[in-house]
């Protein structure tokens, strides 16, 4: 590049891929990906670029599948096959449905207990007016089934039109279970009607089984569900039921295990080939709220269940719009330049609490980067699983 400076900031890339199927060699699949595409691109490979994989291919190369009747036969033996309680799960076809048809499955009867006016990641059962005007208060009041149609009538989601509490008490009818559904926020309510429960919260989970393991309950969360293989089926020992996807109808493709390896593979293999030191990470859902339909992404358990070290904390920033008003107001042109140049080459390794980095979010680098390739990889039919992002630790002076 000779003395050019540069004029580019970050770069992200989808890196169009093959179809990846059970047993593929993920790690040379990717690899070969990255580095056909840099060549076809005309771009060459950067120390510290990152190369990021979605979870779902991860998962089906490992095969990671399980059953309806798995699950089934996993909440039987926890929780008894009588009468269970499932509560707090999102309201969601592909996320929850084939959780829910096994859990049901392994039970007599199920007491759902649903959150209102939304579940935990935003999708919305009621509004706070449709609340408001009924004069109920969310914290405290409990709704049966009927209170909840005679208030509230259908309410059929704002994005899929389904309506979720007769989608849900269907399916678990259709599994053979007897069900009954109440709308309450705290956690406690459950007991009243069984003290075996399943917490399917998933960045709540850890307090919900604490309140309910307090009051002796028998509680299981979804990550402790599907932790071992039940015949044969996928399994994850760390996550169980989070994080997974519907498959087929009678299938859910699961949150991959052990990644840790993959990525140092990968790591290794680009060094191999381009002799550059990349960061890699496996990235879900990323950590982003629709400011529309006040959705939050974020239904895995994790953004990124494995990356390499490199990736490790959160970004060390200076605002220089902060430095550029304040510090050095009076300055312009070059002469600005070189300031802000020697502020950032002069940075504390920890900002925290500094001015001058305020409003530059504490967020850890992984949920940054995830969250980056989440939307440029897309949910629908890009066939760009794999993201590259080039220039990212890279900062003004570089």
């Amino acid at each position: 590049m000779g003395d050019m400076e540069r004029r580019v900031g970050t770069v992200s890339r989808g890196i169009r891929c093959p179809i990846f199927r059970e047993g593929d060699d993920l790690a040379q699949m990717v690899t070969d990906s990255v580095l056909a595409a840099a060549e076809s691109e005309g771009f060459s490979m950067n120390d510290k670029d990152v190369v990021c994989i979605t979870e779902s291919v991860v998962a089906r190369c490992q095969g990671n599948y399980a059953s309806v009747d798995a699950i089934a036969a996993d909440v039987k033996a926890k929780l008894g096959g009588e009468t269970i309680g499932i509560i707090w799960p999102i309201l969601s076809r592909n996320r929850f449905a084939i959780c829910l048809r096994g859990m049901a499955k392994g039970a007599k009867k199920v007491v759902l207990m649903l959150s209102y006016p939304s579940d935990e990641v935003g999708n919305a059962l009621l509004t706070f007016d449709q609340i408001d005007a009924a004069g109920i208060n969310p914290y405290s009041d409990v709704l049966t089934l009927e209170k909840y149609r005679e208030l509230f009538g259908e309410n059929k989601h704002q994005f899929t039109g389904v309506d979720y509490v007769a989608y849900y008490g269907n399916l678990i009818k259709e599994m053979g279970a007897e069900v009954e559904i109440i709308f309450a926020n705290h956690a406690e309510e459950i007991l009243k009607y069984t003290n075996n429960v399943i917490a399917c919260d998933i960045h709540t989970r850890a307090r919900t089984k604490k309140i309910l393991k307090a009051h002796g309950a028998n509680v299981y969360g979804m990550d402790d569900i599907l932790t071992a293989s039940i015949d044969g089926n996928g399994f994850n020992e760390k996550y169980g039921l989070l994080g997974s996807n519907k498959a087929t109808e009678e299938t859910i493709k699961l949150f991959p295990r052990d990644c840790q390896g993959l990525v140092e593979d990968i790591q290794a293999r680009i060094e191999k080939a381009t002799g550059k030191h990349v960061e890699v990470m496996v990235y879900g859902d990323g950590a982003f709220k629709d400011p529309v339909g006040k959705i939050w992404e974020l239904a895995d358990p994790v953004v990124s269940p494995a990356y390499t070290s490199g990736l490790e904390g959160t970004p060390n920033e200076l605002k220089l719009k902060y430095l550029a008003d304040n510090d050095f107001a009076e300055l312009s042109g070059d002469e600005l330049k070189a300031a802000i140049s020697s502020a950032i080459k002069a940075k504390e390794s920890d900002l925290v609490g500094n001015m001058a980095s305020e409003g530059t979010t504490p967020r850890r680098l992984t949920d940054l980067i995830g969250s980056l390739c989440d939307l440029t990889s897309g949910s629908g039919d890009k066939g760009t699983p794999v993201v590259l992002i080039q220039g990212y630790f890279d900062n003004y002076t570089n």
